[in-house]
C-alpha cells in the first residue's frame, strides 16, 4: 500500500500509534515508545525500498536516543548514543521506527521478563510467555503492533519466541548481518554463536528486512544476497528430525514437522526422515559445547558487571547464573579444548550435511510456556528448561542459518512453528524452502484484539 501510495506514511503511523496505545498495556512488549517521536519519522520518511514500513527494534540493539537497557536495572536509564549498523541500514531506506522492545535481564533466559520493564505476555494467551530473548519483538509483531523488526540470537532467541507467538523470522549464518551496536557486543563465542536477525509475520518480509540489511561484516565473506529459485532449492535433499531421540517433543510438535516434510515432498522437494545416527550423535555434541560457550562463558563474561550488585539482578538472570554455577568452573585448558573440540566437529557436521544441505526439526519441545514454569511432561518423561529448547542451540554452534515458520497448533490453540537450518551462508536457500511452508501453513493472527 506504501509503494502503490494507497496510505501515506502518516496514515500508517496512526494505525500503528492507536494499535500499540490500544494493546501494548496487556502485552507490555514496548520499553520505549514516543507516539510523536513516530509521527515525526512517518513526516520525513520520503525514499527508500521501506519509507514509511513501521518497525521495532529488540532494545539490546541501538536505536540513537532509544532506551537500550538489556532489562537490567544496571542500566537504568541508558540511551543509545547512536544507531547500531542494521538500524542505520533500515533508516536509511526510509524504515519508521515505532520503538524498542522489551527482553529479559542481560539477554540470558527464554522467557522475557525483568526487573526494569517487568514480564511480556504472549498475545496468544497473556498467562504464558512469548519467550525470550527477542520476547517483546516477537509479541508486538505477532499482535500487529510492528510490521516487522529485529531480535539478537545466540542460543534461540529470535526462533523460540517466533514459534511461541507464531510469527517467522531467520537467525542468520554469523556475519551475514553486522552485529555492530549490539550489546553486549558478539564478540568471542559469541561472535559465532550469535547472529542480529529478522523477524516478521511472514517469511515474504523476513526475506525483505535480510535482504535490506544484509552484508558489512566488513571482511571477505559471501555476505551480499543471492537469490535462490525454487528448482535450484528442489535440487538439494532435505533431511527431517522428528525428534534427536534423548528429549522428546510432544505429539503436536511431531506432526507440525511431519505436515512440513510431507509438504516439501508433495512439491518436488527429496526429503528424507533422519533417525538415531552419527548426524544426531554430533549434533548433541554440539549442544554440549553450546552450553560451554553460552551457560558458563557468558556467565563470566557478566562477572565484573554485577559485581557487588548481585542484590539488584532480576529473578530470571540469578537463575541463570545458579545454572552456571552449578558447573565445574572453567580452566583456561578446558575452554581452549572446547573451542578447538568445536571447530572440529562444525567441520564433521558440515561434512555429513553434504548429504542434508538442509534440516527440518522441532524448534522447542513444547509450544508456549506459562510464565514461570521450568519443566514439563512429555509423555512418560519430564523435560527441563534448557532441554526443552535444545534444538535451536545446535545450529548456534555450527552458526548456520535457521528460519522458522508457523505450521501446527498445540489442543490449547497455541502456535508450533518448524525450523528450516542450512550449512553456512544457505540463508537464501533456507528461505526459499520456508517460503514453500509459509505459504501453506503460515501466520495466523492471535486472539487478542
Amino acid at each position: 500500500m506504501l509503494r502503490e501510495q494507497e496510505i501515506s506514511a502518516v496514515e500508517l503511523a496512526e494505525e500503528y500509534i492507536r494499535r500499540v496505545e490500544r494493546i501494548d498495556p496487556a502485552l507490555n512488549a514496548f520499553v520505549d515508545f514516543d507516539a510523536e517521536r513516530v509521527r515525526e519519522q512517518a513526516r520525513q520518511a520520503a525514499h527508500g525500498s521501506l519509507a514509511g514500513l513501521p518497525l521495532t527494534i529488540k532494545s539490546s540493539i541501538e536505536v540513537q536516543g532509544q532506551h537500550c537497557e538489556i532489562g537490567s536495572v544496571l542500566r537504568r536509564g541508558v540511551m543509545a548514543a547512536g544507531d547500531a549498523e542494521v538500524v542505520r541500514r533500515l533508516r536509511c531506506e526510509g524504515a519508521v521506527f515505532l520503538g524498542t522492545t522489551n527482553c529479559p535481564e542481560f539477554l540470558m533466559a527464554y522467557e522475557t521478563d525483568n526487573l526494569l520493564h517487568g514480564r511480556t505476555n504472549n498475545p496468544w494467551d497473556v498467562t504464558r510467555t512469548a519467550g525470550g530473548s527477542s520476547g517483546g519483538e516477537s509479541a508486538a509483531i505477532a499482535a500487529g503492533l510492528s510490521a516487522g523488526g529485529f531480535g539478537s540470537d545466540s542460543g534461540g532467541s529470535v526462533r523460540e519466541p517466533a514459534h511461541f507467538t507464531g510469527i517467522c523470522s531467520l537467525k542468520p549464518t554469523a556475519g551475514r548481518v553486522s552485529a555492530q551496536g549490539h550489546q553486549p557486543p558478539c564478540v568471542g563465542p559469541f561472535a559465532s554463536l550469535g547472529a542480529v536477525g529478522p523477524m516478521a509475520r511472514t517469511v515474504d518480509d523476513v526475506e525483505l528486512l535480510f535482504q535490506t540489511v544484509c552484508g558489512g561484516a566488513g571482511i571477505e565473506l559471501p555476505d551480499t544476497y543471492r537469490s535462490v529459485d525454487l528448482e535450484d532449492a528442489r535440487r538439494v535433499t532435505i533431511g527431517w528430525i522428528e525428534e534427536d531421540g534423548l528429549v522428546p517433543v510432544t505429539v503436536e510438535t511431531r506432526e507440525a514437522v511431519r505436515s512440513a516434510a510431507e509438504l516439501l515432498g508433495r512439491t518436488g522437494f527429496k526429503v528424507e526422515r533422519i533417525g538415531n545416527g552419527p548426524l544426531l550423535d554430533m549434533l548433541e555434541e554440539a549442544r554440549r559445547l553450546w552450553y560451554v560457550f553460552f551457560v558458563q562463558c557468558g556467565a563470566m563474561y557478566y562477572e565484573s558487571t554485577i559485581a557487588g550488585r548481585r542484590d539488584e539482578l532480576s529473578p530470571i538472570f540469578a537463575e541463570f547464573l545458579r545454572i552456571a554455577e552449578a558447573e565445574k568452573p572453567l580452566t583456561a585448558d578446558s575452554l581452549l579444548q572446547a573451542w578447538a573440540n568445536a571447530d572440529v566437529l562444525r567441520l564433521r557436521v558440515l561434512a555429513e550435511m553434504k548429504r542434508y544441505p538442509v534440516l527440518l526439526t522441532p524448534v522447542c519441545s513444547i509450544p508456549a510456556f506459562r510464565h514461570g514454569e521450568r519443566a514439563w511432561t512429555i509423555g512418560a518423561s519430564t523435560v527441563g528448561y534448557l532441554d526443552a529448547m535444545r534444538y535451536t542451540q545446535w545450529f548456534n554452534l555450527l552458526a548456520s542459518p535457521a528460519a522458522v515458520v508457523p505450521v501446527g497448533r498445540s489442543p490449547e490453540g497455541l502456535p508450533i512453528g518448524v525450523q528450516v537450518a542450512g550449512r553456512p551462508y544457505a540463508d537464501e536457500l533456507v528461505l526459499r524452502v520456508a517460503h514453500v511452508l509459509d505459504g501453506e501453513f503460515g501466520y495466523a493472527a492471535p486472539p487478542i484484539r
